[in-house]
């Protein structure tokens, strides 16, 4: 998207997780971007994220939130920027940052949580880091329960990804 007649650059996924790995924020990653780095051929254009709902973690996201410029998205151009009371419920926040958007959920499918994920989750190495990822089998799982028709799209893709990655064991 032209801005003063330069190019503004698009989103950079993969900075925006190394960053919030870097803040120290406690979280389980899901949705595309789990698939992908499990080796499912999906393209997606955000981070999803279920986060630990512990003050101290959510002091620490809300910290994060803010030296990426996070806002609320939004279809008009009301400027709305997360604070801590946003994230102590189980709802979804989906904001955008200066680094590409970002959905931070307290829950998924099936109202999982931080807590319930995390035996569900692998350890994936990133950028000299280690963070948890939500394993593909349960990815396939949930989203075999979604009403989201985009869900119900990739599911076959997912279910082939995870036949190759338990045939490769």
């Amino acid at each position: 998207m032209p801005t003063n007649g330069k190019e503004t650059p698009g989103p950079n996924l993969s900075v925006l997780l190394e960053c919030l790995i870097e803040a120290d924020v406690e979280f389980v990653l899901v949705g595309g971007l789990a698939a992908v780095v499990q080796g499912a051929p999906v393209t997606t254009m955000d981070v999803d994220i279920v986060y630990n709902q512990s003050s101290d973690n959510i002091s620490k996201l809300i910290n994060f939130l803010k030296s990426v410029g996070a806002i609320y998205r939004r279809p008009d151009d009301v400027v709305i920027e997360p604070r801590e009371e946003d994230l102590i419920g189980k709802g979804h926040a989906l904001l955008m940052t200066r680094l590409g958007p970002l959905d931070v959920l307290a829950v998924i499918e099936a109202e999982k949580g931080y807590e319930d994920l995390l035996p569900h989750s692998v350890e994936v190495e990133f950028r000299g880091h280690s963070i948890q990822v939500l394993d593909l089998k349960t990815l396939v799982d949930l989203k075999e329960s979604s009403k989201d028709p985009k869900d119900k799209q990739r599911l076959p893709v997912l279910r082939e990804a995870l036949r190759q990655l338990e045939n490769n064991k």
